[in-house]
């Protein structure tokens, strides 16, 4: 059995006139470092630092957020008048006054009218009605509503000293022809579009 000789290839020696031109620029490089002094350096080595750390986020985002632009959400733009609903104490739960308030917001959407409610707690009579209905008239309601027995009777007995102030009531009345601030709206089928077209009525003849 006779033997198997490996061959070994020798490496190639590096001409030597490529190592005098790498010796030559390394010397270049030392001599150029050294000529900018090490505070030097060490702003440009900053400097390189956050232009690589800008790139690399830049990259980040646009691989892993390829969401659409959240467009700007417009500000909705209210004018000076506000319609102020009085219930009693279930506030807009109930039936009716949910519907009523339903209706109010139609309004505001066409009107930009703000909109509001103010319940009645406690005792449900139209004198502990009185100061709930009393603190809208005295503050910025232009349009004051009222839903329910007591709180549109105490309303319906203010009308006539608050002739600047448009009153919609909820219920089976009917306006005096001698007021012009008083509209009713009858309960039933058509009640949130009575409200809307109510108010949108009152907040008309105030502007």
């Amino acid at each position: 059995m006779g033997k198997q000789v490996r061959q070994v290839t020798q490496a190639r020696p590096v001409p030597v006139e490529r190592q005098r031109r790498f010796t030559r620029v390394g010397h270049a490089v030392v001599a150029g470092l050294r000529a900018l002094g090490g505070r030097t350096i060490a702003m440009i080595a900053t400097a390189l630092a956050v232009v690589l750390a800008v790139i690399v986020t830049g990259i980040v985002l646009s691989r892993h957020d390829s969401r659409p632009p959240i467009p700007a959400t417009r500000a909705r733009h209210y004018t000076d008048t506000d319609a102020c609903l009085l219930t009693d104490h279930q506030g807009i739960n109930g039936s009716t006054a949910a519907t009523v308030w339903r209706g109010m917001q139609d309004a505001s959407l066409r009107t930009h009218t703000r909109v509001s409610y103010s319940s009645v707690t406690g005792e449900q009579s139209t004198a502990n009605a009185r100061p709930f209905l009393n603190a809208m008239l005295q503050s910025s309601c232009e349009v004051v509503l009222a839903v329910g027995g007591v709180e549109v009777k105490a309303a319906q007995e203010t009308t006539g000293r608050y002739a600047k102030i448009g009153f919609v009531l909820v219920g089976g009345g009917s306006a005096d022809k001698t007021t012009t601030n008083v509209s009713w709206v009858p309960t039933g089928d058509g009640l949130r579009e009575g409200v809307a077209a109510a108010v949108e009525r009152a907040v008309d003849a105030r502007n």
